[in-house]
């Protein structure tokens, strides 16, 4: 990602909208001063107000859950030390203690070809929709049964890296296809293509899903008994 140091402070571009459950905002973080900027989403989902705090990594590790303080703050001092970006799957909880399951979706901030921090979006997993209207909604971006089975495998694949659930999985990927105008479907084909320029699973997580693929049989109907 290539993004000017006043890109990083801007709003999201447009609103989200077509009934998407999950709200969407833009973060950015410098790493030689350690300077965050947050749009308004992001400053909502803390519970505050544009210009009301100023974002500091004191003040988001502060809004972390308790239980996931210490794995956040792990990454971003993973990112600033190795000029990765910061990406996550944790809990916030706001100002009134309402907890938001979120995920952080990032990609290297550059300048001029270095490395000088992360950029990218908050996404806040809220379920805000009613099941009716999410399949109703489903139904009308998958197209023809082809695309469906694009959109199902990509899905699936979002489950698995950012440990969503199926309805969420299907959220972020419109969000996608609304945030940069692409059909879904194409989106989700092309997801797929690009899926195998990614390395393949560390040898112990072969070795574990093997396990699991091997005994899967053994665990059907055991959460029933």
């Amino acid at each position: 990602m290539t993004e000017s140091a006043e890109g990083i402070t801007e709003d999201v571009d447009r609103v989200l909208g077509g009934g998407l459950r999950l709200t969407a905002g833009r973060f950015g973080f410098r790493f030689a001063d350690q300077r965050w900027d947050w749009s308004d989403e992001v400053a909502a989902m803390h519970g505050y107000a544009l210009g009301e705090a100023l974002p500091t990594t004191e003040l988001l590790l502060s809004h972390k859950h308790p239980e996931d303080r210490d794995h956040v703050a792990a990454v971003i001092a993973d990112a600033v030390a190795n000029g990765q970006a910061f990406c996550s799957r944790h809990r916030i909880v706001d100002i009134a203690g309402t907890a938001h399951e979120v995920i952080v979706l990032a990609d290297q901030l550059l300048e001029d070809g270095v490395v000088v921090g992360t950029a990218g979006y908050y996404i806040d997993l809220t379920d805000a929709r009613d099941e009716e209207q999410r399949r109703a909604i489903e139904q009308q971006d998958a197209g023809p049964p082809e695309a469906r089975a694009a959109i199902e495998q990509a899905k699936g694949i979002l489950r698995y890296v950012y440990r969503i659930t199926d309805d969420q999985a299907f959220d972020v990927l419109r969000w996608r296809s609304q945030e940069t105008n692409t059909k879904l479907r194409d989106l989700a084909a092309q997801l797929l293509i690009d899926l195998d320029t990614l390395p393949g699973p560390a040898a112990h997580v072969q070795t574990r899903f093997d396990h699991l693929l091997l005994t899967v049989h053994e665990r059907i109907g055991a959460r029933g008994e």
